[in-house]
C-alpha cells in the first residue's frame, strides 16, 4: 500500500463504493470471509495500482474511507476465506471480484481458463483449486458521482387500465437507425434521440419496457461460437447500467432517456433478472457472489452444498431467503427508482424469488418486502409467473399490486385464430381480463398482461409465417426454443410470393393485434410487430445480436407503414373508449342505473347465449356486446358528460364465411361498422345494421360495432 493512500475506518452503510463530495466509502458484505482486500486499478483497468486490506469489519460487513479517491476510479476486490465446496464455500482470493453494488462496469469479460476457481481439466474438477490471476480479464468496478440535474421531471404515472406497454431492446430498436450516427446507435443515447422518441411516442403507447439493461455477461459458449447473450438475461451487477449500452460511459446517459421519455409522457419499465447470475453451476466461473460469498448469495442443495438449486435452468438460484441477499435486491430496486427513476419493473421468473423453502409462497419475505416498502410498493410491479422448479407455474397466485404475463391469454389467442376447435370458452375468458385467473383480493383486469407476441418467442410476422421453429442459427442443432408455438404459416412456409398467402398473413395479423387491443387487461406490443419484422423464423434469438434481431427500420414498406396505422388507430380507440379497458371484472350483470348487462354474449342468430351454446365444441366464432351504458361511469367529451359507448364485436376464426345476425340495437339506434380486418382498409368503416339484420363475417375476421343514436343530428360520435 502507497504512504500516501490514507485508509480510514469508514462505515458500514451504505453497501457499495459511496462518493460524498470528500473521499469515497467503501462496504462489501461477506459473512464467511476472512480477508478482504480492495484492488485500484489505472484509469484503463490494466494496471493494479494498490490493495487496501479492510481492517474494519461490522455486522459482516467489511468497510474502509478513502479520502484520497474520486468517481472514476476503477475497482474490484479479492476475498480469501475458505475453499471447501463441500461445505458451499468457493473463495479464491486469486480472483479479481465485482462489487455486487457497483454502479458502474468499465471493460468487458474476456474469457479464459483463469476466470475459474477450480482448474478445469483437472480429474478431482470444481473440487481443485486454481492459483491464476484473472484481473487482466475482468471488467472493473467504477466510483460514480450520481449528481444529476433532473428539472422538474415527473413521473407520468399513467394508470393501469390505460396503459399499453411497448416491449423493446435497446441495442436491437436503434442499431438499424441509418439516420443516427453510428457510435452511438445501438446506446441509451440513440434512444434518447428525437427522432427516436417521436416513433414510439406516436404509436400511442405509454410505457416502454426496456429489456435487461443491468449490466451481464456473454456465456462462454456463445462467445466460442461467435454469438452474444444478446437479451440479456444473464446479470452480473445489479446496479450498473450495461456498459455496451452507454456510449458515453456516463449514469447521465441513461437518465437522460428517461427524463426525455417522462417529457414524452411515456414510462419506463426495466425488465430484471434477480433470480439467477452469470456464474453458472458449480463448474461456472468465479466473477462476483461466488467468490465473495457463496454459501449466502445462493440456494445450495441441503446436505451436498456442492451443488445448486436450478430453479432457472440457468445453474443457479439467488437466496432471497438470506436478509442480506434481499437486501441485495431491495436496495437495487429502489436504487432504479429514487437514483434512476424508472416507473416500474418486470420480473423476470419472478415464482423463484417467491420460493422461501422449495415451495412458492405468496407470503414470502421478497413479496412481503415489496408489499410493505413505501417507494417500490407505488411503482408497477410485473412478473413472469413462473420458473423451471417443480410447481414453478404460479400464473394468477401473485399478490395484490402485482399485474402477470398472462401466457394462457397469448396461447389461447393464437389456438382460437389457428382455427383449433374448442378455443371458443376459454378465449372468452381471456378477452374479458381473465377473470377466472385473477378475480380474487382485489385485484382487477389489469393484473392481466395480454400479449400475442413478446421477445420470447416467434415475432407476429413468424407466427403467421411459420409452423415451425428455424434455430439453426443459434448453434443448438434447432433443439432450443418453444415447440409448442400454436402458429399457421398460412399455406406456405416462410417467405413467399404467392398473393393469397401473403392477404391470409395481413388479415391474421390484424385478427391477432386487433383481439389484443379490444381486450381487457394490459396489452403488450412487442417491437416491430406493429410493422411485421420477421427474425426468419428463429423464436429463441437470445444470442442474435445481428440482423436476425435488429429492427432494419429501411426495410419497411407500404404493407408495414399500413400495419402501423391500423395499430395507431387501434391504440386510440381504445384510449378514447374507457369500455375497452375497464377498471372492474364483468358480471354479466346490469350495472349503476343503467337495464343493460354489462357484457352478452351473442350467437349467430343474433340472440344472447345459453349455457347450453358454450358446449358447441365445434364452434369458432365469438360474438359479444360492451354496453357504455352499463360502465356506471361517464366520459367527459369537449366538455359535457355522456355516456360511454356500446360496441359489438364479433369474430370468426373458420376459413368460410358465416351467417351472423346483428344483435338488438335498442330503439332508435343501429350498429355502425368501425373495423372489419377482412378489408385491406380496415378501418374504412361506413356500413350500418339494424336490430337483428343478416350479414355475411368472413372468414377468419373481425368486425368491431358501435352503436349509433339514428336520432342524433351529428350521427353519435
Amino acid at each position: 500500500m502507497s504512504a500516501k493512500l490514507r485508509v480510514w475506518p469508514g462505515r458500514s452503510h451504505p453497501r457499495g463504493a459511496t462518493w460524498d463530495g470528500k473521499g469515497v466509502n467503501f462496504a462489501l458484505f461477506s459473512e464467511n470471509a476472512e480477508r478482504v482486500e480492495l484492488c485500484l486499478f489505472d484509469d484503463k483497468g490494466r494496471r493494479e495500482l494498490e490493495r487496501v486490506e479492510f481492517r474494519e469489519y461490522t455486522d459482516e460487513i467489511w468497510h474502509a474511507y478513502l479520502p484520497d479517491l474520486r468517481p472514476g476510479q476503477l475497482y474490484g476486490y479479492r476475498v480469501a476465506g475458505p475453499y471447501e465446496p463441500l461445505r458451499g464455500h468457493r473463495f479464491n482470493h486469486h480472483k479479481l471480484l465485482l462489487d455486487p453494488y457497483a454502479r458502474a462496469l468499465r471493460g468487458e469479460l474476456r474469457w479464459s481458463d483463469a476466470h475459474f476457481g477450480y482448474r478445469i481439466g483437472h480429474p478431482a474438477a470444481d473440487l481443485s483449486f486454481d492459483v491464476r490471476d484473472n484481473a487482466k480479464g475482468m471488467p472493473k468496478c467504477r466510483v460514480v458521482d450520481t449528481a444529476f440535474n433532473w428539472g422538474d421531471d415527473r413521473s407520468p404515472r399513467t394508470p393501469s387500465s390505460e396503459t399499453v406497454i411497448y416491449e423493446l431492446h435497446v441495442r436491437g430498436f436503434t442499431m438499424g437507425r441509418r439516420d443516427l450516427p453510428e457510435p452511438v446507435r445501438g446506446t441509451f443515447a440513440a434512444l434518447s434521440s428525437p427522432e427516436v422518441i417521436a416513433y414510439v411516442r406516436s404509436l400511442g403507447v405509454t410505457a416502454v419496457e426496456l429489456m435487461p439493461v443491468q449490466a451481464f455477461i456473454d456465456d462462454r459458449h456463445l462467445v466460442a461460437r461467435g454469438l452474444r447473450n444478446y437479451w440479456g438475461y444473464n446479470p452480473i451487477a445489479f446496479f450498473a447500467p450495461e456498459p455496451r449500452y452507454l456510449s458515453s460511459q456516463t449514469l447521465s446517459e441513461f437518465k437522460t432517456l428517461v427524463l426525455l421519455l417522462h417529457d414524452a409522457g411515456l414510462e419506463v419499465i426495466l425488465d430484471v433478472v434477480y433470480n439467477h447470475s452469470a456464474e453458472g453451476n458449480h463448474l461456472g466461473p468465479t466473477l462476483s457472489f461466488r467468490g465473495i460469498d457463496n454459501a449466502s448469495y445462493y440456494k445450495l442443495v441441503p446436505g451436498d452444498e456442492r451443488y445448486y438449486l436450478d430453479l432457472t435452468g440457468c445453474g443457479n438460484a439467488l437466496d432471497l431467503n438470506h436478509p442480506r441477499v434481499l437486501q441485495l435486491v431491495m436496495d437495487s430496486l429502489r436504487y432504479w427508482v429514487e437514483e434512476m427513476r424508472v416507473d416500474g419493473f418486470r420480473f423476470d421468473l419472478a415464482a423463484s424469488l417467491a420460493r422461501d423453502s422449495l415451495a412458492f409462497d405468496a407470503h414470502s419475505g421478497f413479496l412481503d418486502a415489496i408489499r410493505q416498502d413505501p417507494l417500490i410498493s407505488r411503482v408497477k410491479l410485473i412478473a413472469e409467473p413462473w420458473d423451471v422448479g417443480e410447481g414453478g407455474y404460479q400464473l394468477g397466485r401473485f399478490p395484490a399490486g402485482w399485474a402477470e404475463w398472462n401466457d394462457r391469454y397469448r396461447d389461447s389467442l393464437r389456438r382460437f385464430w389457428r382455427g383449433d376447435p374448442g378455443e371458443v370458452r376459454e378465449l372468452a375468458s381471456r378477452v374479458t381480463g381473465s377473470s377466472d385467473v385473477f378475480s380474487r383480493h382485489g385485484r382487477r383486469p389489469q393484473a392481466s398482461i395480454n400479449f400475442a407476441a413478446s421477445h420470447d418467442g416467434f415475432t407476429l410476422e413468424d407466427l403467421v409465417s411459420y409452423d415451425e421453429k428455424h434455430n439453426e442459427a443459434n448453434g443448438e442443432v434447432n433443439r432450443d426454443g418453444h415447440d409448442a408455438n400454436h402458429s399457421w404459416n398460412c399455406g406456405v412456409e416462410g417467405p413467399t410470393d404467392d398473393a393469397s398467402v401473403l392477404l391470409s398473413r395481413r388479415r391474421q395479423k390484424r385478427n391477432l393485434l386487433a383481439t389484443l387491443l379490444l381486450s381487457q387487461g394490459v396489452p403488450l406490443l412487442a417491437a416491430g410487430d406493429e410493422f411485421g419484422r420477421s427474425q426468419r423464423g428463429n423464436n429463441n434469438a437470445y444470442c442474435q445480436d445481428n440482423e436476425i434481431s435488429w429492427i432494419d427500420w429501411a426495410a419497411i414498406d407500404a404493407e408495414g407503414r399500413a400495419l402501423t396505422d391500423f395499430v395507431r388507430a387501434l391504440v386510440a380507440l381504445r384510449r378514447r373508449h374507457v369500455v375497452l379497458r375497464r377498471t372492474r371484472f364483468f358480471l354479466g350483470l346490469a350495472e349503476a342505473t343503467s337495464e343493460e348487462k354489462d357484457i352478452t354474449w351473442v350467437r349467430p342468430d343474433g340472440e344472447e347465449k345459453q349455457p347450453s351454446d358454450w358446449e358447441v365444441g365445434y364452434a369458432r366464432s365469438l360474438g359479444f356486446v360492451l354496453s357504455g351504458e352499463a360502465l356506471g361511469y361517464h366520459l367527459t367529451v369537449r366538455g359535457e358528460p355522456e355516456p360511454g359507448d356500446t360496441f359489438f364485436v364479433v369474430m370468426n376464426a373458420d376459413p368460410t364465411e358465416l351467417d351472423y345476425r346483428a344483435p338488438a340495437a335498442g330503439a332508435d339506434a343501429c350498429w355502425e361498422l368501425v373495423l372489419d380486418t377482412a378489408a385491406e382498409a380496415p378501418l374504412a368503416g361506413g356500413r350500418s345494421l339494424q336490430s337483428l339484420q343478416p350479414f355475411e363475417l368472413s372468414g377468419r375476421s373481425l368486425r368491431l360495432f358501435r352503436r349509433r343514436d339514428t336520432r342524433s343530428a351529428n350521427g353519435g360520435r
